[in-house]
């Protein structure tokens, strides 16, 4: 095996993985310096949501608390029913689940493809019932899903479509930027995202009648600015707060730079895997532009004994923390499902759903057991240099040699 020396690299969790400069430090203390820390009357907040609408091609953008309250916001916008159903996938952050909940339906998940993780129109068609409401597409990774065929299903149902950005900023789909398909859309500015406000969420539509929702329920109901505003109906405090809304700003102007960054390093990385006997690069289905929230490979146990968690500890010698499986089970699998632990005893809202909507077995779920079975998430940031990816390279190489008993 190739020897490799061990270097440290940029962490999206610290200063050396993030963009994050004096253009911040600028921007908060602008914001200090107002005396105006509330979005209701400040102008930073307004100011991004207006720019991150136009930068994606969107009439309506909404910044708010986090990327779980921004897929609040996206399912309260769609007003579901109790009962009613949404279809999700199995492989996602508990975040974009108990929204769904909290709002009385059902959560319904759809298989995945095994090569990207992400949910396709065949696995949505397979669980779709006459209580249908919505879809959530996850954009997993950054790798945008195949929309055309998820919009022409849905809408041959008259079934709204939420798209989950949390992980693609920027990414495409037949040259259009994702956020921009579904009905309502949502996004995350979390600490490990392409640009992050620590914590942060943004909320797009097309829809007028669905933007006045959303911006309602961010406001605990109120319409600021209405003639005659009340609160009509039940709705948080998800507002973003100046300080955050002025961090946003400065980061959305070094978003592009992120995420070409992020694909040249992918790419050179992808290039010098090419061949690699066990191991695939990731698969970008055609017409999409995958921004590499996380760079993932598929490894072939069959190939390399031990498969991902064998790689991963491997490459923990050289200080390279890999993940394996990305979550360690299906989302199903989780508690609030398996055991249905919601509201105090009640089982609320699981006492409202059809048996079938429930029916979490393996066998339903071929795609998922298989993709989180064979997945490794390696770290990545904009602040990779070609020295970062040559070691991740050399020493992924290594251990896949090392491990298939090609080299001792």
């Amino acid at each position: 095996m190739t020897v490799t020396t061990p270097i440290i690299l940029p962490s999206d969790q610290d200063a050396t993985g993030r963009t994050l400069g004096d253009e911040e430090i600028a921007a908060v203390t602008a914001a200090l310096r107002s005396g105006t820390l509330t979005s209701t009357k400040g102008v930073h907040t307004k100011t991004f949501e207006k720019r991150f609408a136009s930068l994606i091609g969107v009439k309506h953008a909404f910044a708010c608390s986090s990327g779980s309250a921004a897929m609040h916001c996206a399912v309260s916008a769609i007003d579901p029913e109790p009962g009613d159903e949404i279809i999700t996938t199995s492989i996602t952050d508990m975040g974009a689940l108990t929204p769904i909940l909290y709002q009385g339906a059902i959560p319904v998940f759809a298989d995945v493809d095994p090569r990207t993780c992400n949910v396709t129109a065949k696995t949505i068609e397979r669980v779709l019932s006459p209580r249908t409401r919505a879809i959530v597409v996850t954009h997993l990774f950054g790798n945008a899903a195949e929309m055309d065929d998820i919009l022409e299903l849905a809408r041959s149902r008259n079934i709204r479509v939420i798209e989950d950005c949390a992980q693609a900023f920027l990414a495409s789909y037949r040259g259009k930027h994702v956020g921009t398909f579904g009905d309502v859309n949502a996004f995350s500015l979390q600490q490990g995202k392409h640009i992050t406000t620590g914590e942060g969420g943004i909320v797009t539509t097309n829809d007028d009648e669905l933007a006045h929702r959303i911006y309602l329920f961010i406001n605990k109901g109120w319409g600021y600015g209405d003639p005659k505003p009340d609160h009509d109906f039940i709705a948080l405090n998800y507002r973003m707060n100046e300080l955050t809304g002025a961090v946003a700003n400065a980061q959305l102007d070094k978003l592009a730079p992120v995420v070409e960054r992020r694909i040249e390093r992918a790419n050179r990385l992808t290039a010098s895997l090419r061949g690699l006997a066990g191991i695939s690069t990731p698969h970008i289905p055609d017409g999409s532009t995958h921004v590499y929230w996380k760079y993932t490979i598929r490894v072939d146990k069959d190939v390399i004994p031990g498969g991902p968690v064998a790689i991963a500890a491997l490459l923990k010698e050289h200080n390279i923390f890999a993940v394996p499986r990305y979550i360690q089970k299906p989302a199903f699998r989780c508690a609030i499902f398996a055991e249905r632990r919601t509201f105090g005893k009640s089982q609320w809202p699981f006492t409202l759903a059809r048996p079938e909507a429930l029916a979490y077995d393996d066998a339903h779920f071929p795609g998922t057991l298989a993709g989180l079975e064979q997945v490794l998430v390696l770290p990545w940031n904009e602040h990779f240099t070609n020295e970062h990816v040559d070691f991740i390279s050399t020493s992924l190489r290594g251990a896949a040699e090392r491990l298939a008993g090609g080299s001792k």
